[in-house]
């Protein structure tokens, strides 16, 4: 599997665990260990103009993402064929907030948008009730476990 990780930033964090974090995630979801995924932390400047430019909306948000072969999630017996996963960008200003807000580690929020984020390259959302659900438990149980494995 080709995981990038470019960090635009000034924020420091070991890089190795997000990779690792993908790396489990994608198995979790029975995805080929090869396919690509690339990973971007960027300033919350950046984030605001892209946020912008694909949503017209103002501001940065925490994370986006960029689907590019629109893979899906495959099972036990049937496995998801390599592809390239798309790209996921992080604004760690706005996870640093969130993360203050919510009580709980800047790396714990970083690790949870990633999560997130993966699945949206997977084809989860979040718009209806149930979808919201269905999405954040499965989140919430890929990084507990991989949390809990470390």
């Amino acid at each position: 599997m080709a995981i990038e990780i470019v960090n635009e930033t000034e924020y420091k964090f070991d890089e190795f665990e997000f990779v690792q974090l993908a790396v489990w995630t994608l198995k979790k979801m029975y995805v080929s260990a090869d396919s690509d995924l690339d990973i971007q932390f960027v300033s919350s400047e950046r984030m605001s103009k892209l946020h912008n430019d694909y949503l017209s909306l103002p501001g940065p948000t925490d994370v986006m993402s960029f689907p590019m072969d629109e893979l899906k999630p495959g099972t036990k017996d049937l496995p998801r064929a390599a592809g390239v996963l798309g790209d996921i960008v992080i604004c760690p200003e706005v996870a640093k907030e969130q993360a203050d807000k919510a009580g709980h580690s800047f790396i714990d929020e970083m690790l949870l948008l990633e999560v997130h984020s993966i699945l949206h390259l997977l084809g989860f959302d979040h718009v209806k009730k149930a979808d919201e659900k269905k999405m954040f438990d499965l989140q919430r149980s890929i990084l507990m476990e991989f949390l809990a494995s470390k």
